[in-house]
């Protein structure tokens, strides 16, 4: 694994595995993946408020995790180029993540 790849992981673990908003900032890029959305739409998809969304978003779009295009309200999101470079991280990631859950749902 090269040291970009290495370093990546971490922080896609940091992110999404590590953090309070981890989950949610999981199921934002599982949305993207699937389809461009702007806040308000990802909001009412994934049952968020939008104050909340916008600061995942924010924070994914600060790490280069998300790109987006437009302005204010009409602004889009996708997954950027380099995330999906980096996808089979993210879906390791995502499959630990939800082992955890399951786990602690049934203690």
């Amino acid at each position: 694994m090269s040291a970009r790849d290495r370093t990546y992981r971490y922080l896609l673990q940091w992110l999404i595995g590590g953090t309070r908003g981890g989950v949610n900032r999981g199921r934002i890029i599982n949305a993207l993946r699937e389809q461009p959305m702007n806040a308000n739409q990802l909001g009412k998809l994934l049952e968020l408020d939008y104050r909340t969304i916008r600061h995942h978003l924010e924070a994914l779009e600060k790490h280069k995790l998300l790109a987006s295009m437009g302005d204010r309200y009409g602004k889009m999101y996708f997954v950027s180029m380099e995330l999906e470079e980096h996808l089979d991280v993210f879906d390791e990631i995502w499959v630990e993540i939800g082992k955890r859950l399951k786990k602690g749902n049934n203690e």
